[in-house]
């Protein structure tokens, strides 16, 4: 699991917005730009180009 102080300083790269951690704990989501950023050994890869919808997150559980 991501570490919570990580979590609280973290914020979307594409639109500065607020994250948080998806149900399946697999990826941090941006609900405004609809995005998810995958994490990987509990490192988010939070690069614009290789996030995937919410919804692929969703599919992705």
């Amino acid at each position: 699991m991501i570490d919570k102080e990580l979590l609280d300083i973290l914020i979307c790269p594409k639109c500065k917005g607020n994250i948080k951690l998806h149900s399946n704990e697999k990826y941090i989501i941006c609900t405004n730009c609809n995005l998810a950023y995958y994490i990987d050994e509990n490192m988010p890869i939070m690069l614009i180009d290789k996030a995937v919808s919410i919804e692929e997150a969703e599919k992705g559980k």
